[in-house]
């Protein structure tokens, strides 16, 4: 069974947990959900599975071939000690792919996608980015060099993945002893939280101890809750500006700057780091959380319905595509992927606000309600 029909078949499961997720917040009075919001991170998770498949050469295909010939030795694929100390080395690998991916602005723009929701809830989890071939496999290489067959890197990445859903709630409180030992939903919270107390801290996948052995852990608190999202806000539903957003952001800063290395940089330092004489020629507002009102533009009814019949249908089709991926073949799965991308932009404009609205109203009017 390929990767991607793992994640087709693990779908039910994970949309049934939503719903579970979504039940218990409304009946504690603190619903964490909102539709367009959900649709927008699911859609993004769809097209990351695309991408992902579409450019597996790129990440998958380097490590098999370091792994192939500059390996020091081979591990057995057959030992149990190489899985376990496999998934420990896996997750310290992600903690510093994770931690440059706040720290590097080239990868924060990746990155930058998980982060763009306001919300915190489970489907979250899979807003991915669609762009992680860009650089992310080189901080797993040192796995391959180390001999850990391809097999085992596919599972225990698996396995690290599929952990990091469940964290991703705002209805399960601290966990005592967890917390000091696992990323549990609190510490998680953290991380995606844009408080000045909060950023960039706790990178942990499966085990919190890194944040602790590397000076990067904080605990929630009671008295700062989390607001969620990212400081340069996205504002939109569409699922390609949200892959592309923070990379038009920094190159329109490299652009601005005068020196070469200025440009250069500007992708290299950390994403809120500035080269002086821009940022004194484009003074940006300091940053207040006081001032985050998640972005949420009224629908009408029709135009929701609307919206939530095209993303069903399309999350059936980008199923059927990722269970039949190494089949079909590259070129038509990527036909796929762009038929998704209209699809899901499609789903986007209808809940992008008043204009739309104003659009469906009419035709509801005329047409006598189709909601």
């Amino acid at each position: 069974m390929t990767y991607t029909q793992i994640m087709v078949l693990a779908t039910p499961a994970f949309l049934a947990l939503m719903a579970v997720d979504w039940w218990v917040g409304r009946r504690r009075g603190r619903d964490s959900y909102r539709l367009h919001d959900a649709m927008s991170s699911i859609g993004l998770g769809m097209v990351s599975q695309l991408a992902n498949f579409l450019t597996r050469v790129v990440g998958f295909g380097i490590y098999v071939v370091v792994y192939q010939e500059f390996a020091i030795w081979r591990l057995p694929a057959d030992a149990a000690w190489v899985w376990v100390t496999g998934l420990l080395f896996y997750d310290l690998c992600f903690y510093w792919h994770h931690r440059a991916g706040h720290r590097v602005a080239f990868l924060w723009a990746t990155h930058a996608v998980h982060h763009q929701s306001e919300d915190y809830n489970l489907s979250t989890a899979l807003r991915q980015p669609a762009t992680n071939w860009v650089a992310g496999w080189v901080f797993y290489l040192p796995m391959a060099l180390a001999g850990y067959p391809p097999a085992v890197l596919a599972t225990v990445g698996l396995i690290d993945i599929l952990y990091q859903y469940w964290i991703h709630t705002q209805q399960v409180g601290r966990l005592g002893w967890a917390d000091r030992w696992l990323n549990t939903p609190s510490n998680h919270r953290v991380h995606h939280a844009v408080n000045d107390e909060y950023l960039d801290r706790n990178y942990g996948g499966i085990l919190i101890i890194w944040d602790h052995l590397f000076g990067t852990y904080t605990a929630e608190r009671d008295d700062v809750p989390c607001v969620y999202g990212t400081r340069l806000p996205l504002h939109s539903w569409n699922p390609l500006w949200a892959n592309v957003q923070v990379f038009a952001a920094t190159a329109q800063e490299s652009a601005r700057a005068t020196r070469w290395r200025d440009k250069l940089l500007v992708w290299l330092r950390p994403p809120d780091w500035r080269p002086a004489e821009v940022a004194l020629r484009y003074p940006k507002p300091t940053f207040d959380v006081r001032g985050v009102v998640p972005y949420d533009p009224p629908t009408a009814r029709v135009a929701r319905s609307a919206a939530v019949t095209l993303f069903l249908a399309t999350l059936g089709g980008v199923a059927w595509a990722l269970w039949n991926a190494h089949r079909i073949g590259d070129g038509w799965l990527a036909i796929a992927t762009l038929l998704a991308i209209l699809a899901l932009s499609g789903v986007g404009w209808l809940g992008a606000g008043p204009a739309t609205s104003r659009r469906f109203e009419a035709v509801q009017a005329n047409d006598g309600g189709l909601a």
